[in-house]
């Protein structure tokens, strides 16, 4: 009896490879005072943020002078989120690498933080504690996802990221991908013998 044949395993196209000799392009100098501004508001925002968790938390025991400093690390992160507002503008006119525009998420988060810390001072003074409390859990974990976002590294572009071969002119000849995320199709003889285990 003769076996079954098999199928050979195409072989896929090479990708093109940084080469290690030609260092990444590094953000501008421009753009990182930016990002680094960003950091430090973003880091303090989070840890004020965090403060306020433990100080409404002593006040909640019974530790009633507790609720002043409340208050007033309410005020400080509203005035450091406000502080924010034109660093993460900074940001996104230039904080790109290779000196392209910077990511829109940390306008966009600055400024619905600063709107989120608004709403809860007011709910604060108007003594609405559900709505206060709901809407400062959520003012915390989005002052927590930026710090992580402002610490994200920047992706850096490398002279030699281009493919020295012309992609589109790979996948008209059958043997690259057309840019899809598909595997290529196999070509040749026995591409359409299936393998059968032994």
């Amino acid at each position: 009896m003769s076996s079954p044949p098999v199928a050979r395993t195409p072989r896929l196209p090479s990708l093109p490879r940084a080469s290690p000799s030609a260092p990444a392009q590094a953000v501008p100098p421009g753009a990182r005072l930016p990002r680094l501004l960003l950091r430090a508001t973003a880091t303090a925002s989070a840890v004020l943020g965090l403060a306020q968790t433990v100080l409404a938390g002593s006040f909640l025991n019974g530790h009633y002078e507790a609720l002043r400093a409340h208050e007033l690390a309410a005020m400080a992160l509203g005035g450091l989120l406000l502080a924010q507002l034109p660093v993460a503008a900074l940001v996104r006119r230039g904080g790109g690498a290779g000196g392209a525009r910077g990511p829109w998420w940390p306008l966009g988060a600055t400024v619905l933080l600063l709107a989120a810390s608004g709403a809860q001072m007011g709910t604060g003074y108007e003594r609405a504690v559900g709505v206060h409390v709901t809407l400062g859990v959520l003012l915390v974990s989005g002052l927590l996802f930026g710090l992580v976002g402002a610490w994200r590294p920047v992706p850096a572009l490398s002279p030699s990221s281009t493919p020295d071969v012309d992609p589109l002119a790979e996948s008209e000849s059958g043997t690259g991908d057309s840019g899809s995320g598909r595997l290529p199709r196999p070509t040749g003889a026995g591409a359409d013998a299936v393998e059968v285990a032994p």
